[in-house]
């Protein structure tokens, strides 16, 4: 009988102790969850951006530029939610400010930051081997078009005179960013058109929607089919590009002015 309750007694013991472990194990997991704070984006303005975890400062900066940082925040026991905040380090100025708790895995920015605004970045797509990936912003400063517009993307030829489409974005809204169009790369220079030996270039039209006619259809602008062209780079070179541009037409004839070649 004595063996028994001594048993019992023992078993009872270890029982609370390995509740009690159990216990301490939840409340330090509890104490030590962490959220992982990831932000990535661009800076297109000579302001210094700094970032603040609750009451911390992060020792890293957002100059101008690209950027892509990475950090933690562990919560306190008692702790349930904590701000992340981006400010102009020379101004103090907010520039974007979230609130996360402890039931979120990550608290991630995807910003741009111009013109004293910040809006959504989106990713760009990773290179592929002869491919092209091509996203847009187009800001019609000038013009103050306001419908949405395709950006079809193709090859000139002079002679004669035929635009070959390669690939279409369409009904783009002014001043937000396009999907992305991914191509394969393609040579320009000079080559044979229909018997004919003719140079080739590599263009992005601008077209009202749904139409193949350049949106400054109707405006004093003109479109010349040579010279002008949304911002592009070489068509012969796999690479994934995010651009910005404007108006900057020069006289008559519609030209763009590239804010941001990413």
């Amino acid at each position: 009988m004595k063996v028994c309750k001594t048993s019992c007694l023992l078993l009872g013991v270890v029982a609370f102790l390995l509740a009690a472990c159990s216990k301490n194990n939840d409340n330090l997991l509890y104490r030590k969850q962490a959220l992982s704070i990831a932000i990535g984006g661009y800076n297109a303005t000579n302001e210094v951006l700094t970032v603040k975890v609750d009451t911390f400062t992060l020792p890293y900066k957002l100059g101008a530029g690209s950027f892509k940082q990475g950090s933690a925040f562990t919560f306190g026991e008692h702790q349930h939610t904590v701000k992340v905040s981006i400010s102009e380090e020379s101004t103090g100025k907010l520039v974007l400010e979230k609130e996360f708790t402890r039931e979120d895995s990550a608290g991630v920015f995807s910003f741009l930051y111009m013109d004293g605004k910040a809006s959504s970045m989106p990713e760009k797509p990773a290179v592929e081997k002869g491919k092209l990936s091509l996203i847009y912003m187009f800001i019609p400063s000038v013009t103050q078009y306001s419908e949405p517009v395709d950006f079809v993307i193709g090859k000139y030829f002079v002679v004669p005179k035929v635009f070959e489409e390669v690939a279409r974005i369409k009904n783009v809204k002014p001043n937000e960013f396009s999907p992305a169009a991914t191509f394969p790369t393609f040579l320009t220079g000079r080559q044979e058109y229909n018997g004919v030996l003719t140079a080739v270039s590599f263009q992005v039209r601008i077209y009202k929607t749904g139409t193949n006619t350049p949106y400054v259809d109707g405006t004093e602008y003109t479109w010349n089919d040579i010279s002008t062209s949304a911002p592009k780079p070489a068509s012969s070179v796999a690479a994934s590009k995010l651009y910005i541009f404007s108006e900057a037409p020069g006289g008559n004839l519609m030209r763009f002015f590239t804010r941001l070649d990413y």
